[in-house]
């Protein structure tokens, strides 16, 4: 069955009209992989339609702080000291990005990256749908070891030469989507898109780092303090019902992108006496979610569990008016 698909990938007859027009084939490399990491190269190769390169772009990019874990990607702070901040490239990336699915491996971290370099410039990321080739794997059924991108590279044929490099990744990547896009317009399946909701919200949190020589002025990142809130005095009143009022206690869980940045948005749940839960269980009072159709774990769970279910902007009025726990 697959290999039918493949075969008949090479020259699709009837090209879906739901699929998108153009992609926009990223890779980031970053500091690390924490809130407050910063990108340090881009790469972007933009597709038309049906998957053939129209162009390639490249970018280095000053963090303004250590460059991390030099022996992944090979970026050093002497390399990086003279490279343009994100907000002098924030411009021509976005013509890169403008009115394209953005694609990478593992989607949701590339976008999390670059949604919050355009909010602390103060613009807004161009992207409202991204693509994760990770997620397009599994629906095609490919016979992969795993799904690291060398995997997928390796099962189309697709050498690598510089693993780690933002625009090699993404070049690795694009002839990898390629064949990808056309199985599955060859097998009329539904492409696994994602809503993108740029941040409309940040706040740059101090996090300790300790000082060490070796990296030109920037300071190495040797530890992280774990960021704890501190745990809701109230008990779980049970589960949200729909027309009556939060109240205090309600346990409530977040799942996929919003447009104020999540730790703040938690961070006012917790201010209005909520408890922020990192999972889902029966025990969970409202999932917060603006794609609720997601297919994330919470999502998933949600609906098995029959727990409610509201979006962010719902969230934010309920958040105004949450009513008190109830006493004794």
């Amino acid at each position: 069955m697959l290999e039918d698909r493949m075969r008949a990938a090479s020259s699709p007859k009837a090209w879906p009209a739901a699929y998108p027009k153009g992609y926009a084939v990223v890779d980031v490399e970053t500091t690390g992989l924490a809130r407050d990491d910063r990108i340090i190269s881009a790469g972007v190769y933009r597709l038309d339609a049906r998957g053939e390169v129209e162009d390639h772009w490249y970018t280095l990019v000053n963090p303004e702080r250590d460059p991390g874990p030099v022996w992944i990607h090979g970026l050093t702070s002497d390399v990086l000291e003279s490279a343009p901040l994100f907000q002098e490239i924030a411009e021509e990336f976005s013509t890169r990005l403008d009115g394209r699915v953005l694609v990478a491996h593992n989607a949701v971290f590339d976008w999390q990256m670059i949604a919050r370099e355009y909010a602390r410039a103060e613009r807004e990321a161009p992207v409202r749908q991204r693509l994760c080739t990770i997620a397009l794997s599994k629906e095609l059924g490919l016979p992969l070891p795993n799904y690291k991108l060398e995997a997928l590279a390796a099962h189309f044929g697709v050498v690598q030469q510089r693993a780690h490099h933002a625009l090699d990744d993404a070049r690795v990547l694009a002839e990898a989507f390629r064949p990808s896009l056309r199985a599955a317009a060859a097998g009329g399946v539904r492409l696994p898109l994602h809503e993108c909701r740029p941040l409309t919200e940040w706040t740059d949190r101090a996090v300790p780092r300790q000082q060490a020589a070796g990296y030109g002025g920037y300071r190495q990142t040797s530890w992280r303090p774990a960021r704890k809130r501190p745990a809701c005095p109230y008990p779980n009143p049970g589960r949200f019902e729909e027309g009556k009022r939060l109240k205090q206690g309600m346990r409530i869980a977040f799942s996929g992108d919003t447009s104020i940045e999540r730790d703040l948005l938690e961070d006012r749940a917790t201010e209005a006496g909520l408890h922020v839960a990192t999972s889902l269980s029966r025990l969970t009072s409202l999932l917060v979610t603006n794609d609720p159709d997601s297919g994330t774990s919470k999502v998933v769970k949600a609906k098995q569990f029959g727990t409610p279910v509201v979006d962010e902007a719902a969230f934010g009025q309920l958040l105004g008016d949450v009513e008190p726990a109830s006493e004794g």
